[in-house]
């Protein structure tokens, strides 16, 4: 009976899950048998399932340039459809897989890739309020879309089911870059799961550290490397992704690096076919893609082939007024599908058109070299540029390209505005500021929408980082301002992120920013026509130059390049189909450093290079040098001066060593008032002369817990009267003496400290000391007493006092030059009151013994 119980349970959760959905191939037969072996053994179904015994790992290791890169499975997140662990190093990425068997109403490949830096991998606790990980951060947003670009285009046509993919951290070096290991990670799940999926890929990043070439640098090499490239192919050599900067590299050794790359990812995907062989699941077969019927596709190529190409070739169209001619044709086209074919989804009518939409438009370009605008394929759009726009505006540039147009300005402001990095970025990344920052704005109107303005989408938070990455090799390091470069798109037709580079080279200019060389970008397109049945048989193919919004739609690539006409400085591909060979690369590669020096030579004729002068309302910032003894009198008391100056000018003033400090003004006209301030506060003061041990009376300024602060002359600065130097007695607070400001009290000199050029002050060696109180009251006789003093012994008494009071006077000057601290003054004054009292019990026994031979000898 418990035997059949268990099959029983065995079959129902085999149904439920599915054979091929969670538990390995060989589940079913393994423990089945088992189970018939057993007989009525009683064997539990929780003491015999596949998780009891840890799971099996496989692991296969791969050498890529002078590391080892460690793939494994079967230990982690088993329920998943596919996971893979990935390390570097010691940086360790757990990458797991997920797809719906229904598919998604979406119309596309609803795709999700989430990578996340853990806290606790890196031993860090999260320093947000909650002290744990909240949103994402821009670095793993854009993390997340290298993994995304990584893998879409492997995906069957018409594969329409939910899929996600997180990438989680679970250990990072500091030395190691974990987005290399995630897209590994990635592509090992999605190939051992029984998802659909043309993998696996590989992944590498490719820098030049002192001329050699380098495959996944730590991060100490990244600093000193002059290229930072991520490279993902496919199998045969084929390029499936590009992002990277550079250091104003040169054309061919920024293609010797891609080659590299695309060498060293063969051996990644051959170690990942080895572990899909040995523990990879079969793959699914769909219940449905979406395609559409041939029926229906021939259908709409008969109807709509001719008046697509009537709009396709009328170069007198714009944007919205082809986009409109194309929507007029569809919605005639699909109600005569609808006539035709009464029982299609609608879905399938509205893709039936897209197809043919698009075979028109790229064969236009394969047969005629012409496109829709009329250009030839390597031809660009008309160009003007336009700088100095608002006298206000530190620096601002307008460019545009076509019918996209894209506003810049520059912001300057002191060092202490740039971004500060969380601790975990740090250690990922190694930055601790950043003092140029370029901000991409892309609002709903700029493609005649509604929306929510955002800054934050994922778009255009990639797109800003491109466009960062081409201008910042040109900016000095050694800029005394931190920049900030808004990037607004006012109108977009393709290509916003390459107008905002050569807008921003613009603004810069305009600022006066020393920067090394104008830059420009551009955007190549490609159109190809493949074997139906193998999309990366490529048959035919164009190269097409600054492509407008209708061609990265229609084509197969978007291929964007930056940089100065020596070199690169950023690059990022987009890549439609499965893979491109070499070949077509390079030829992307020259085509696009061609337009880039043109549109440069467009570019000088508004601004060739930068201005000599900042603009009338730039900011200004200088350093000040203020001697060591001058410190405390320019800083003031705990800042005060500082703060006072900032307040009444608005310059911003810190400390860069101990004599230099910074000042930055938002204007000129700030820095000379402060500068004003600044002076009266360093002015060299006549302060009468004062003689080293003479008394002098001092007004009460300030009241502190340390001290009194005192004025010797109204033309001084106030000094510091410490509590040790106001009293004999041990005085914790000045106004336990009765000390108010506006008092007057006489205080003794004795010079200045030759470390700080503070004044020494004394009020205590001008009194009495507490001692001497006491001892006059024990030597004074009550009226009943008929014994008086003698006048012999008050004059002794008078020179031993005198004696004692030079003596304490000596002492206290000693004390002063050699800087002693309160506590031990406080010692030595209680081991002297302890002394007085000795010396004060024998004074007294002396005089009573003195007193009683003078009456002996009167009687």
């Amino acid at each position: 009976m418990a035997a059949n119980m268990a099959k029983f349970r065995v079959s129902k959760c085999l149904n439920i899950f599915g054979e091929n959905r969670v538990f390995p191939r060989s589940f079913r037969s393994r423990h089945l048998a088992r189970w018939q072996t057993e007989g009525t053994s009683g064997v539990r179904w929780v003491h015999t399932n596949p998780w009891a015994d840890g799971g099996k790992v496989n692991e296969v290791g791969v050498e890529v340039g002078d590391k080892v890169m460690r793939i494994s499975t079967g230990k982690f997140a088993r329920f998943a459809d596919g996971c893979a662990v990935v390390e570097i190093g010691d940086t360790s990425a757990m990458v797991t897989a997920v797809s719906r068997t229904r598919p998604s109403s979406a119309g596309f490949l609803p795709l999700t890739v989430d990578y996340r830096q853990k806290a606790a991998a890196a031993g860090r606790i999260p320093t947000t309020h909650l002290r744990r990980e909240l949103a994402q951060t821009d670095r793993e947003i854009l993390v997340s879309r290298l993994i995304d670009r990584s893998i879409r285009p492997l995906f069957p046509a018409g594969y329409m089911y939910e899929t996600q993919v997180i990438s989680n951290l679970l250990a990072v070096d500091g030395v190691n870059d974990p987005d290399i290991a995630s897209i590994n990670g990635a592509s090992t799940a999605l190939a051992l799961s029984d998802c659909p999926w043309n993998g696996p890929i590989g992944a590498v990043r490719v820098g030049i550290v002192d001329d050699e070439y380098v495959i996944n640098p730590t991060r100490r090499q990244l600093s000193r490397s002059k290229l930072n490239l991520v490279v993902t192919g496919a199998e045969r050599n084929l390029v499936v992704m590009l992002e990277g900067s550079a250091e104003n590299v040169l054309l061919p050794d920024f293609q010797r690096a891609i080659k590299t790359g695309i060498k060293e990812t063969q051996k990644i995907i051959r170690g990942i076919q080895t572990l899909q062989k040995e523990v990879g699941k079969e793959k699914r077969t769909p219940p449905k893609l979406f395609t559409p019927p041939t029926e229906i596709l021939e259908q709409a190529r008969q109807h709509a082939t001719e008046r697509l190409q009537v709009v396709f070739t009328d170069s007198t169209h714009h944007k919205f007024s082809r986009d409109n001619a194309v929507q007029e044709i569809r919605a005639e086209v699909e109600e005569k599908l609808k006539e035709l074919f009464p029982e299609a989804e609608p879905f399938m009518i509205n893709e039936s058109i897209s197809v043919v939409t698009k075979q028109v438009f790229r064969n236009l370009i394969l047969d005629t070299y012409q496109r829709c605008d009329g250009r030839d394929v390597t031809s660009l759009r008309d160009i003007s540029c336009d700088v100095d726009l608002y006298k206000p505006l530190h620096g601002s540039a307008l460019f545009q390209r076509g019918q996209t147009q894209v506003l810049s300005t520059v912001t300057f402001d002191s060092k202490q505005a740039s971004l500060k990095m969380d601790p975990i970025a740090e250690i990922l990344g190694g930055v601790k500021q950043k003092d140029f920052m370029l901000h991409y704005v892309f609002p709903p109107y700029a493609t005649n929408e509604t929306g929510r303005v955002s800054s934050n989408s994922r778009r255009e938070l990639g797109h800003g980082a491109l466009a960062e990455n081409a201008l910042k090799p040109v900016v000095p390091s050694d800029f005394p301002f931190t920049i900030r470069l808004t990037a607004e798109v006012l109108e977009s037709n393709g290509s916003s992120s390459m107008a905002s580079a050569c807008s921003g080279s613009l603004a810069l200019m305009d600022a006066g920013v020393p920067i090394s060389s104008p830059v420009a970008g551009v955007a190549i397109g490609l159109v190809t026509r493949t074997d139906p049945n193998n999309p990366t048989d490529i048959q035919d193919y164009k190269i097409l130059t600054d492509i407008l919004g209708i061609e990265d739609y229609m084509g197969d690539m978007d291929f964007k390049m930056a940089g100065t006409k020596k070199g690169v400085t950023a690059l990022q591909a987009d890549i439609k189909l499965p893979g491109l060979p070499l070949k077509i690369i390079m030829e992307a590669t020259q085509q696009a450093t061609m337009a880039k020096s043109d549109i440069i030579n467009i570019m000088n004729r508004a601004l060739a290079k930068p201005r000599n002068t900042r603009k009338e309302y730039g900011p200004v910032s200088e350093q000040l040098k203020v001697p060591m003894a001058k410190r405390a009198q320019f800083v003031g008391p705990g800042g005060y001066n500082i703060r006072k100056i900032t307040a009444e000018t608005g310059v911003t003033i810190t400390q860069v060593d101990e004599e230099t400090f910074s000042v930055f003004a938002p204007n000129t006209a700030a820095m000379n008032e402060a500068r004003e301030e600044i002076d009266v506060l360093l002015k060299d003061k006549r302060e009468p002369q004062l003689d080293f041990g003479a008394i002098y009376t001092a007004t009460i300024t300030e009241i502190r817990e340390s001290g009194v602060m005192v004025k010797l002359f109204p033309t001084m600065q106030p000094t510091l009267l410490h509590n040790s130097q106001l009293d004999h007695r041990r005085v914790s607070h000045p106004s336990a003496l009765g000390f108010d400001v506006g008092q007057e009290m006489s205080v003794k000199y004795f010079g200045r400290d030759p470390a700080t050029g503070m004044m020494r002050l004394s009020r205590k060696v001008l009194i009495a000391p507490a001692s001497s109180v006491v001892k006059n009251l024990n030597l004074t006789r009550t009226p009943a007493s008929p014994w008086v003093t003698q006048t012999s012994s008050e004059q002794k008494e008078e020179e031993n006092g005198e004696v004692k009071e030079e003596g304490e006077d000596r002492q206290n000057e000693r004390e002063l030059e050699d800087g002693h601290s309160e506590d031990r003054q406080n010692e030595r004054e209680k081991e002297d009151g302890h002394s007085d009292e000795v010396t004060e019990a024998s004074d007294r026994s002396d005089k009573t013994t003195s007193n009683d031979s003078t009456t002996h000898a009167a009687t």
